[in-house]
């Protein structure tokens, strides 16, 4: 009798999009016409899920973005933006390889697409040991956590990616690791069960979270250094863009570079993937430099505008103005009059319309600023039920008493 083991293979799901037919026997993919074929189909997939990994300018890692590796730069000296991080970073690598040590656990935290990643990678080259990577969810139990930190050699670089995310029985056991270098772990069960003690090459941790809330307090205090990473400005972008088309081998013009940047919502992932999706279109287009002109109309056919939204965020700002007199309405209307889930919303529409002063959060609910007006086209609302009702009041009658904005806000 055969028995089949199937297992979900991290990185397999562009396959299993594609409906392709797995095999799989013992937890090794197999090709074999004599066992049996085991098809997954995930094509029922939920259409809002679909919606929010499609999008142009969201932060979160896709499986299109695996050109980025290519576009990564390979030492701290080519790294662009995060400067104070930067330069703390570069005394503690020296430092450490001047007394020959490990270096200190590392916390990298800060939204998607900044360079966790990136830098983590860095820090192993910069230190001349070598790299293991994985993420929180992987490690699911704690053989999994003592297979990697056995294998690891004197000064390597462990990278835990979405760190929040571990389980808390394989994070009680990282504790003594982190610490003295140590792995406890019971051997068997019942009355024959005994507690093995393991020591540990001296290592560094370095995690990345973009949940840095959802830490939990212990394991946040042992890491010696935590580095928050923030948005990048235009300018720094520009130079990413610049970089990211030398590399591709496209030639772009100071103005390209810029019309892409000020569109990437200060991350330079978003700023690679505009990127790549510009060069598409010179390339068809038969342009030898990408100019602003064309990089305009680009993004337009791409729906990206000049303020970076996209048509999620667009619907989502016209619900609002338009369907509900710009506001308050609740989140869950919203949810609702778009078809998509009030999470997505949440984590992946509202922070940068937030950060960006094109919406603001009341007790009450969502309200429209004056700025989703003015960037959308649009008069205020008709009812001056919000507190930006004075300013279009103003806006609209330049001749008004000053008392009849005031009254009639009041009566609001």
């Amino acid at each position: 009798m055969v028995v089949l083991h199937l297992f979900r293979v991290e990185g397999c799901w562009d396959q299993l999009e594609r409906g392709a037919s797995l095999l799989f026997y013992g937890g090794h993919a197999c090709d074999s016409p004599s066992l049996v074929c085991i098809k997954l189909d995930v094509a029922g997939k939920a259409a809002h899920e679909q919606t929010m990994t499609d999008r142009l300018v969201t932060s979160d890692k896709r499986d299109l973005d695996a050109a980025e590796a290519s576009l990564r730069p390979q030492s701290l000296d080519a790294f662009i933006g995060q400067e104070q991080a930067r330069a703390n970073l570069r005394v503690f690598i020296q430092a450490a390889r001047d007394r020959c040590e490990a270096l200190d656990h590392v916390l990298f935290a800060g939204p998607p697409g900044l360079g966790k990643t990136t830098l983590a990678q860095i820090l192993a080259k910069e230190l001349g040991v070598g790299f293991r990577a994985t993420s929180g969810p992987v490690i699911s139990k704690a053989g999994d956590l003592a297979a990697l930190l056995t294998n690891l050699e004197e000064r390597d670089v462990l990278f835990i990616d979405e760190i929040h995310r571990l389980n808390p029985a394989v994070e009680e056991i990282l504790y003594p690791a982190l610490e003295d270098f140590q792995l406890d772990l019971i051997i068997g069960e019942g009355p024959a069960a005994r507690s093995v003690r393991i020591d540990l090459a001296k290592f560094t941790l370095v995690g990345a979270t973009t949940r840095l809330g959802l830490l939990t307090t212990p394991l946040r205090d042992r890491f010696g250094i935590p580095i928050r990473l923030n948005f990048y400005t235009v300018a720094e972008l520009e130079l990413v863009v610049t970089r990211g088309a030398r590399v591709l081998g496209a030639a772009i013009g100071d103005d390209g570079a810029h019309e892409i940047a000020r569109r990437a919502r200060g991350t330079p992932r978003i700023a690679g993937r505009l990127l790549r999706r510009v060069r598409d279109f010179a390339a068809v287009a038969d342009v030898p430099i990408i100019e602003a002109e064309l990089a305009d109309k680009a993004l337009a056919a791409l729906e990206v505008d000049n303020e970076g939204l996209d048509a999620l965020d667009r619907r989502y700002l016209t619900c609002i103005a338009k369907t509900h007199d710009g506001g308050p309405v609740g989140i869950e209307t919203i949810a609702a009059a778009l078809s998509e889930p009030r999470d997505a919303l949440e984590e992946l529409v509202e922070p940068y319309l937030l950060q960006q002063g094109f919406i603001s959060r009341t007790p009450r609910g969502r309200i429209a600023t004056l700025k989703a007006y003015r960037h959308m086209g649009l008069s205020g609302p008709p009812r001056l039920s919000t507190p930006q009702g004075a300013l279009f009041e103003g806006d609209a009658s330049d001749d008004a008493e000053p008392g009849d904005g005031e009254s009639q806000a009041g009566m609001g």
